[in-house]
């Protein structure tokens, strides 16, 4: 044991000294807790949707009032005559126009309210009216419109658009536009009071809610960005582990090793190095992110609460799961290191592995929002995934303690299976030089 205590301290150390590793993993924890100050420098919020401390202080001087009576002028399409003069100071200047949306519109029986109503819905565009539907298409195929509709009716109408981007949502608010010139003109044929049934037909429904067990519309963010963190963290470091036993072999300083320490705890003081390690890195890391969101939440106003506002039960998963899924991975990056001798070789080995976690890790994501889906399931019970499915249905689904005890053991077996096969695989390449050895022909060596 003590042996096993030397090579780990030697590994764990040559992390340490490594300065690639030291500066990298300040820089990220200095990134991620500084990142948490943002709001307390520059003013956020736009981006946040919160009030910001200046905006309170003008307006206990009473300069928000102006602002206050902007935005009440764009209520209702009936009162939005009398703001021309108000809409004009702002207008149709070039300054303006020339960072806005071009949008032709053909009107022929005039359905729409004029340019005041439509800014309500297109407060970032700019109407050019055209007479027919040949005008409208021109303009968009040369270029002088960017987009254009043309009203058949108060429900009807056709977009024309040359290239529609993913971020195009003029149709969802030329649709919203419509629906309020729709139910306009309904209340004036029945002579029905407009901002009456405004106020009634859209009146907020009144919800207190309390959620008993678990929130997967909350939890799911933080779910998703931990699973991509440990399908990074068994990549990088089993690459690191995998290449530091090749690289014994192939400057020939294994056969200097073997000679005063066992294979097998060469083997498991790399890996257990490399948990550690891992660990260190990651604790400080989300450490900085957790403190210093805690901090300045009330900057943020709690929108990162999704990210980084995790349950203790979720990090203590994430803990158990994550760290067990490491270490299963490790030994069995370890045992494809021992099987080539040289590092340009190492892409033969761990090929298959790494397409294993890839297929895992995909599986986990399609997956994310059906946490009691039967594939999430077979996932939390299988050792190659268990590592991320079972905390996440931890995190968002239902699971019972038995199911959890059930995939950590089965997760504890199979660590210690894998630990076992790489110290095997390991010992037999210790003195094994040359092309790399198969897989398969190496587990049947073993079992002669």
């Amino acid at each position: 044991m003590k042996r096993l205590w030397t090579v780990m301290e030697f590994e764990l150390l040559s992390y340490m000294k490594n300065k690639g590793f030291v500066i990298t993993s300040v820089l990220i924890m200095l990134l991620a807790g500084g990142l948490t100050f943002l709001p307390r420098v520059i003013d956020m919020s736009d981006i946040l949707g919160i009030e910001a401390e200046s905006m309170e202080t003008e307006k206990a001087e009473g300069v928000g009032t102006d602002r206050a009576e902007t935005e009440n002028t764009a209520e209702g399409l009936k009162t939005e005559g009398a703001e021309t003069d108000d809409a004009e100071d702002t207008g149709d200047g070039e300054d303006v126009s020339s960072d806005m949306l071009r949008l032709g519109l053909v009107d022929e029986k005039g359905y729409l309210p004029d340019k005041q109503g439509l800014e309500k819905f297109f407060e970032d565009a700019e109407f050019v009216y055209l007479d027919s539907e040949k005008e409208l298409k021109e303009a968009v195929e040369q270029d002088k419109a960017d987009a254009g509709f043309l009203v058949v009716d108060d429900i009807s109408y056709r977009y024309y658009v040359m290239n529609k981007e993913m971020s195009d949502d003029n149709q969802m608010r030329f649709e919203q536009l419509l629906s309020e010139v729709h139910k306009q003109r309904y209340c004036e044929a029945n002579g029905i009071d407009y901002e009456s049934f405004v106020a009634e037909y859209e009146a907020p429904v009144q919800c207190e809610e309390t959620v008993l067990g678990k929130d997967a519309s909350n939890n799911f963010w933080y779910c998703y960005v931990l699973v991509i963190g440990i399908f990074m963290l068994i990549v990088l470091y089993g690459v690191t582990i995998a290449t530091s036993i090749t690289t014994e072999k192939s400057n020939r300083s294994m056969e200097v090793l073997i000679t005063s320490i066992d294979a097998e705890y060469l083997l498991f003081g790399k890996v257990f190095a490399g948990v550690v390690a891992v660990i260190v890195q990651v604790s400080l890391i989300l450490g900085a992110a957790l403190a210093g969101y805690a901090v300045n939440r009330s900057y943020w106003g709690g929108v990162l609460d999704p990210l980084l506002d995790i349950p203790g039960e979720v990090l203590a998963a994430f803990a158990v799961f994550g760290v067990g899924g490491f270490v299963f991975y490790a030994f069995l990056y370890g045992a494809m290191g021992a099987l080539v001798s040289k590092t340009e070789d190492m892409s033969k080995v761990t090929g298959p592995l790494q397409m294993v976690i890839m297929l895992v890790y995909v599986g986990s994501l399609l997956q994310l929002e059906n946490p009691d889906g039967v594939m999430m399931k077979i996932f939390s019970y299988l050792p190659v995934s268990s590592y991320s499915a079972m905390f996440v249905r931890i995190g968002m689904g239902k699971v019972e303690m038995w199911e959890v005890l059930l995939s950590g053991g089965i997760l504890l077996v199979s660590i210690f299976a894998a630990g076992w096969l790489a110290a095997k695989i390991y010992r037999m390449g210790t003195l094994r030089y040359g092309n790399p050895v198969k897989l398969s022909r190496a587990l049947k060596e073993l079992k002669m």
